[in-house]
């Protein structure tokens, strides 16, 4: 059984045990995902429109952290112009624990 949930913009296919990082959420215990768009048993699937009503996945929040750094670099030829800026990304790590269809 798996169910494809949205959460920070972005979509993932999670199923029960699984650990993902997601962005950064503000809550510390369980976790609910109400915007689940689809759910697969075996061979029946349901499709929601865009979000299934009574669908809810839940999850229990791992940790937090943040991710590797990215560099940005800005230059401007024969200007001697040159920036460095670095960012990380602040992500919380769950593990899914239930998907209640």
């Amino acid at each position: 059984m798996y169910a494809i949930i949205e959460t920070g913009g972005k979509q993932y296919r999670v199923s029960q045990g699984d650990i993902l990082n997601v962005e950064k959420l503000e809550e510390s215990g369980p976790v609910t995902f109400d915007k689940v768009l689809v759910i697969s048993d075996g061979d029946k699937i349901s499709v929601g429109q865009p979000y299934l009503a009574s669908a809810k996945v839940t999850a229990d929040v791992v940790g937090t952290g943040k991710g590797k750094k990215v560099l940005v670099f800005k230059m401007k030829p024969r200007k001697n112009f040159r920036k460095i800026r670095g960012h990380r990304q602040p992500y919380t790590s769950v593990k899914i624990t239930g998907i209640q269809a």
